[in-house]
């Protein structure tokens, strides 16, 4: 209720001015709103918080001068994020930060942080991706549904029915169809045809894939779980047929997740205690990690595109300000920065 009440206000606030004042923050008590603007190359780190705490933050970082900026989003806007900041998405120079259970979309202006627009009515949206100028996808823990949103006016133009599969995490474009693997207590990847929006294939995999990307080649990699009798897994996939490839097999206490690929969509990155490499075309898991652990509870991993430097997330105890550590391409330390709680998502902005 809380939060469908801020949202509201907000929402009269940016449709009768196109800004925010004070009020909109009475809630948190008054805050004052800064100033940025800070164009060029930069990472934003998106800190999930606890889940019901309210302490979801978003950090912003310069590769360049290593100025780091937490809690950008409540300085720049006079008010908090809300509660678990899941992902953010960059297109058509606006930021999309997605904030899971409460149940909102943020559109924010990149370099002065400050709100442009909202989306909402989704339940426990996870991802946004963009099919076309007009055309977003948005996936859901809760709803078995995507949501359909037009990105010019950030109004909602339609629902497609996952066939009762809720859950549904990332999402990758492949040609005419939006692939989307379903998370928690699932083990499905779903083909959705986009000119037609609706549910065309499905392939069962391991239990709980978490995560998803496409290479190069046309393949699909998704992460599953394991569970009691099942092995977490690797699997590579043709993205066309949706026929398994391959199936890359871990031990049960090292679950593979945060699938993330280079620049070139040809080099996978992934987190299995250790921070793991491989190339898309290698036909057995390496031998040694990229990254080993080190006392750490790596929980996010991105790869900067123009650069090929590796940032991953610690995200400590779950209850402290976490760290993001900066390597170079070959895995050489260049920076730590302590953000906020839980870092889980990277968002590159480029030039």
């Amino acid at each position: 209720m809380k939060h469908a009440l801020r949202h509201m206000l907000l929402r009269s606030l940016l449709l009768l001015t196109g800004a925010l004042s004070t009020g909109a923050c009475m809630e948190y008590g008054p805050q004052a709103e800064e100033a940025f603007d800070l164009r060029g190359r930069g990472l934003f780190i998106t800190c999930e918080g606890n889940f019901m705490w309210d302490n979801a933050s978003l950090s912003y970082y310069d590769p360049e001068s290593r100025r780091l900026d937490n809690t950008v989003f409540l300085r720049a806007n006079g008010m908090k994020l809300g509660d678990v900041a899941q992902s953010m998405t960059l297109h058509d120079g606006k930021g999309y930060v997605v904030v899971n259970n409460s149940g909102v979309i943020y559109v924010i202006d990149p370099d002065t942080f400050r709100i442009t627009g909202l989306i909402e009515e989704v339940v426990s949206p996870r991802q946004i991706l963009f099919v076309d100028e007009q055309t977003a996808y948005i996936s859901d823990l809760y709803d078995p549904r995507i949501t359909v949103v037009d990105p010019r006016t950030n109004r909602i133009r339609s629902r497609i029915d996952m066939n009762g599969h809720r859950s549904t995490e990332q999402m990758v474009l492949s040609g005419d169809r939006v692939l989307v693997n379903c998370w928690s207590y699932d083990n499905k990847i779903l083909a959705i045809d986009t000119r037609t929006e609706r549910l065309v294939d499905s392939l069962t995999v391991g239990w709980q894939p978490n995560s998803l990307v496409l290479d190069r080649h046309g393949k699909l990699w998704t992460a599953t779980d394991g569970r009691s009798g099942e092995a977490p897994a690797l699997w590579r996939i043709d993205a066309a047929t949706l026929e398994v490839e391959r199936r890359f097999e871990l031990p049960a206490d090292r679950p593979p997740s945060r699938l993330t690929l280079d620049a070139a969509n040809d080099r996978l990155y992934f987190i299995a205690r250790d921070v793991w490499r491989m190339s898309t075309q290698d036909e057995s898991l390496p031998a040694e990690p990229f990254l080993p652990y080190a006392g750490t509870l790596y929980y996010g991993l991105g790869i900067d595109p123009d650069t090929g430097e590796v940032y991953v997330a610690d995200a400590i105890d779950y209850v402290q300000n976490g760290v993001v550590y900066r390597f170079t391409a070959e895995g050489q330390p260049v920076d730590t920065l302590r953000v906020g709680v839980i870092p889980g998502n990277f968002c590159f902005k480029r030039l």
